[in-house]
């Protein structure tokens, strides 16, 4: 019931980071090349691997995550 309620309630209108933490430990969602753990060829690349919000926008720095992400593909090939 709880959780019905949420899903049906639960909004917001901020930029949500934080929700992917990277790491190479065992609570790490992604690992420092932002590949998810245990999900081969998945990778995370947004703000949800950014541990804090910055003090402007998301967007350029997670253009800055995508485009790291793209040399860490192509380094790969």
């Amino acid at each position: 019931a709880i959780v019905d309620h949420i899903i049906r309630h639960a909004k917001t209108v901020y930029h949500p980071c934080g929700t992917c933490r990277m790491g190479t430990d065992d609570q790490a969602v992604v690992d420092p090349q932002l590949r998810v753990r245990g999900v081969p060829r998945l990778r995370v690349a947004d703000a949800s691997i950014m541990p804090r919000l910055t003090s402007g926008n998301t967007n350029a720095p997670a253009i800055m995550i995508g485009d790291r992400c793209a040399d860490f593909i192509l380094g790969e090939n």
